[in-house]
């Protein structure tokens, strides 16, 4: 969701920050802007609805250029899509705000503003921020102690950067709730919302945490935290790559993150993983103290990562023996909920900054769990420093709105934790050997499911004149069914649901024609005789099923069904092998249908507002 990218430097920054835009892109939005304090001491602004290639291609017709300067892309949350509510914003020409996150507060803070004699030009919260900020810099005060005071004021989350045309030499940004990093330089600093857009021009980053206020200039950064102390903040060197405009010769993003899939999990494997155990300590130093005391698991988390967090439920549950809660993060935070004894909460995130998700684990954490884990994909991240815990997963960039790679590396990450949690609670010696051996093969098994690309390919074109769509899964197969559907909604905008195939005759029956394709997961599993009587449910009632179903379940092609064998595979990593040919039809289906694949309407990558 919105990108934050700003500069200070003795150059031109206008390429710096639009550079640092088309490296966020992927993380949705729907217009952009740039705001540049030039040689003479005058604010400058571009603004643009689209892709940053508008912003760009205003900029070259009509250059502006200075040393100094802010961008954003922005996600609209208050007031629609249009150039007047695109960042930046300015207060009487003077101040310039780009903000990621919502002032809660924001009528009320307009209301008083107007009462002042404020006129705004936009729709949006963020321009309460700029006319605050002015407020407070016409009392005299320099522009730090203006936002250090501004920020009393709002209620809600904010990343925020600010500069004032009165005092080129610095700028100050805020953070509460809305990731912000520091890029140094020599004799040029840097920020952004994402430390990808930084990565031409620095690997040398500080993370700023809740309720720093920060001011930068050319030579140096100074922090305050949320009581206006001087503090100091860990410097870190980041080891990221990504070059935003490698496709590595796929014809998209999410296609080329799909085939990276057994390179990223054998990645996540290594050096963790041994011949007949776990490497000891890859959950963190001293996490073995702690997870052999754990009873309980809570795991919180959003979208693609809930479902990988309900796969590992059925996982915990029946290898580990310890029981296990799984809950939406959004849900998870208004409620009031019980803390079992000797509790691990465990958070999943790719990007680390999922705002509900952040906001559960804190709150988690004021509750009394016994510890917490954070099974994420970025190093540094929000969620990485806040919990007591952390799994990187090494999947790399990841671009495609869509999540992929994220996914099966989570789940390869869950199939570790319950090896190291059922050690210390009676875990079978059968059923650790078979996640061994099943966690050992399963590069070599996404592989092997990769090549039926073709089959696929041929299948999505079935679905392009269809409307709604119907998946089914028992057992641990029942999430990747959920998460099979969330994946052709995302990028192909059909409508999709996910059922546990016991529910069928509980109500989904009543949907079933011959324009209602039902899809179906199956492994052969002690689950498979059950799911093929509700297979014979659809059939016995016009449907049209695409079975996904291992060579050893005996499922045939017909008229009324289409059966894609799958590699046969140990049934612990059944649902991460079973999960590539519903990413493999979403995405073959979206690009019959003309949709944006990596960049699908309405969603953005990391969501960091709630």
């Amino acid at each position: 969701m919105c990108g934050i990218v700003g500069a200070i430097a003795e150059r031109n920054v206008v390429e710096i920050l639009l550079e640092g835009l088309r490296r966020l892109e992927y993380r949705g939005y729907d217009s952009a802007g740039v705001a540049l304090l030039d040689g003479e001491g005058n604010l400058k602004r571009e603004r643009q609805v689209g892709k940053v290639k508008a912003l760009s291609d205003a900029i070259i017709a009509k250059p502006i250029k200075g040393a100094t300067g802010i961008a954003h892309t922005r996600w609209a949350t208050h007031g629609g899509v249009n150039e007047k509510n695109a960042h930046p914003h300015f207060s009487n020409e003077r101040i310039a705000v780009v903000h990621n996150g919502i002032i809660e507060n924001y009528e009320a803070l307009r209301r008083d503003l107007q009462a002042k004699g404020y006129t705004f030009g936009s729709d949006t919260d963020t321009e309460t921020i700029a006319h605050t900020v002015h407020e407070e810099v016409k009392k005299g005060k320099d522009l730090l102690l203006a936002v250090q005071d501004s920020v009393k004021q709002f209620h809600g989350a904010y990343g925020t950067v600010i500069m004032d045309k009165e005092d080129a030499n610095r700028v100050v940004v805020a953070r509460s709730g809305s990731p912000l990093v520091i890029g140094l330089g020599i004799g040029e600093n840097f920020i952004a919302s994402d430390q990808m857009a930084l990565l031409p021009v620095t690997r040398r980053f500080i993370f700023l945490e809740e309720g720093d206020v920060a001011e930068i200039t050319r030579t140096s950064v100074t922090i305050y935290d949320h009581n206006g102390d001087k503090v100091e903040r860990e410097v870190f060197d980041s080891e990221l790559e990504h070059d935003a405009g490698d496709k590595g010769g796929y014809r998209h993003y999410m296609l080329k993150e799909i085939h990276e899939q057994p390179t990223v999990v054998r990645n996540t494997l290594q050096g963790r993983l041994g011949e007949t155990d776990l490497v000891e300590g890859i959950f963190g130093a001293g996490s073995e103290d702690i997870l052999k005391d754990i009873k309980h698991v809570q795991i919180i988390a959003c979208g693609t990562s809930y479902h990988s967090g309900m796969t590992a439920r059925y996982w915990l549950e029946q290898y580990a023996n310890v029981s296990c809660n799984v809950e939406i993060a959004s849900e998870f935070r208004y409620r009031k909920s019980v803390v079992h004894p000797n509790s691990l909460i465990v958070t999943i995130s790719q990007s680390g900054e999922t705002a509900d998700t952040l906001a559960a684990l804190r709150l988690a954490k004021q509750n009394g769990y016994k510890s917490s884990l954070t099974i994420c994909n970025v190093p540094g991240s929000s969620l990485v420093r806040e919990s007591d815990m952390a799994f990187m997963t090494l999947a790399g960039a990841e671009i495609g709105v869509a999540s992929t790679k994220a996914f099966t590396t989570q789940l390869t990450a869950f199939l570790m934790l319950t090896l190291a949690i059922g050690k210390y609670n009676g875990m079978l010696a059968a059923d650790k050997k078979a996640i061994i051996d099943g966690l050992h093969s399963l590069p070599t098994k996404l592989e092997e499911t990769l090549t039926l690309t073709n089959g696929i390919e041929q299948l999505a074109e079935e679905f392009a004149d269809k409307q709604h769509s119907l998946f089914l899964g028992r057992g641990d197969q029942y999430p990747i069914a959920m998460e099979g559907a969330l994946k052709l909604k995302e990028i192909s905008y059909i409508h999709a649901e996910a059922y546990a195939s016991g529910e069928l005759k509980h109500g989904p029956l009543a949907l079933i024609d011959e324009e209602m394709p039902v899809i179906v997961v199956a492994p052969n599993n002690e689950l498979l005789e059950k799911l093929k009587s509700n297979v014979e449910e659809v059939r016995a009632r016009g449907g049209i099923m695409y079975v996904f179903a291992d060579k050893e379940a005996q499922f045939a092609s017909d008229e009324t069904m289409r059966v894609i064998n799958v590699p046969h595979c140990e049934a612990p990593i059944a649902p991460i092998v079973y999960t590539l040919p519903l990413q493999l039809l979403s995405y073959y289906v979206a690009v019959i249908k003309g949709t944006d694949v990596d960049q699908p309407r309405n969603l953005a990558k990391s969501v960091t507002v709630e």
